[in-house]
């Protein structure tokens, strides 16, 4: 398959731009390298440095595509709160060019990176994805209606489309900001020897997933993905926050000390994932949290951020 990846050079954009390269696929990667690092895109694909709010630069340069997979997005709760007109540019309006981009290629298939953060503050869990949705941020509330002009979009332009609500994503090659930059914030505390900072007093939960999982989720069934709808990727298994840094040291073998400060604004409490959905449509992670910690560790140990 022909595949364009946006945000292919970031981090989770990077992992998948990998493992379709690994699959025979033919990759395009576009990336305007604004929080993307370009050594990071492997030598297989295309580069495109463009910029997704500016596709008429850059489209007439890629010929048709069987599928687009859209991951360039602003990440950040904290910055949406405080940025929530550029948080809906690139996050919703961004949404939108490149639904329209992928009927001017000629995609048949549109994936979105979507967010448990569409769920909001909800204390029925595990969240799935036909209940409620009550986003607490312009993030999440984004990220909502990104979904909706997806499945609108390809409901009147005969196309698949699949958004992925993404639990707290960890990995090698993560920055310290966004949803699940919690484990990479602790890893690079770790690595340069300073005291981890926790927002809030640590009880607080989330479902972590590895990385090279989620890759694989936005792979899943590329050609045949069934009917447009929208999956959790997740583990199904929640971990506090202490709880993570018990595993942290573990794995890193140092004892780990941290400080509590307030939580941050737009931020929940507990969050879980209901994997029901995903494992119907075949899809199950298989990353152990402690696996998964331990190859991001040694990542910023060797790298330091």
């Amino acid at each position: 398959m022909k595949v364009l990846v946006t945000g292919g050079a970031g981090f989770i954009g990077s992992h998948l731009s990998a493992a379709l390269v690994a699959r025979g696929d033919q990759v395009i990667v576009v990336d305007n390298l604004s929080t993307g690092t370009r050594s990071f895109v492997p030598p297989e694909a295309r580069f495109l440095d463009a910029d997704i709010l500016l596709p008429d630069t850059w489209k007439n340069d890629v010929g048709t595509v069987d599928a687009v997979i859209h991951l360039a997005a602003q990440i950040s709760v904290p910055f949406s709160e405080t940025y929530p007109m550029e948080d809906l540019r690139t996050n919703l309006q961004g949404t939108l060019a490149m639904l329209e981009t992928a009927s001017f290629l000629g995609a048949r298939e549109f994936r979105l990176a979507s967010s448990a953060a569409v769920y909001g503050d909800v204390s029925a869990l595990p969240l799935r994805e036909l209940g409620p949705s009550h986003p607490i941020s312009f993030y999440g509330l984004n990220k909502w209606a990104a979904e909706q002009y997806l499945l609108h979009w390809a409901t009147t332009h005969e196309m698949i489309g699949i958004a992925l609500r993404l639990a707290n994503v960890y990995g090698p090659r993560q920055r310290t900001a966004g949803e699940g930059g919690v484990v990479a914030m602790f890893c690079e505390a770790l690595a340069s020897g300073t005291t981890l900072t926790v927002h809030g007093d640590g009880s607080q939960t989330r479902d972590f997933i590895a990385v090279q999982d989620v890759a694989l989720a936005f792979a899943h069934r590329l050609g045949n993905p069934g009917p447009s709808a929208v999956y959790n990727v997740s583990t199904g298994t929640t971990t506090s926050v202490l709880d993570l840094i018990e595993v942290l040291g573990a794995v890193s073998g140092q004892n780990v000390r941290y400080l509590t400060a307030e939580p941050r604004i737009g931020d929940i409490h507990d969050s879980l994932l209901s994997t029901a959905l995903a494992e119907q449509w075949e899809f199950r992670a298989q990353t152990p949290l402690a696996q998964g910690l331990e190859e991001t560790w040694h990542y910023f140990q060797q790298t330091g951020r």
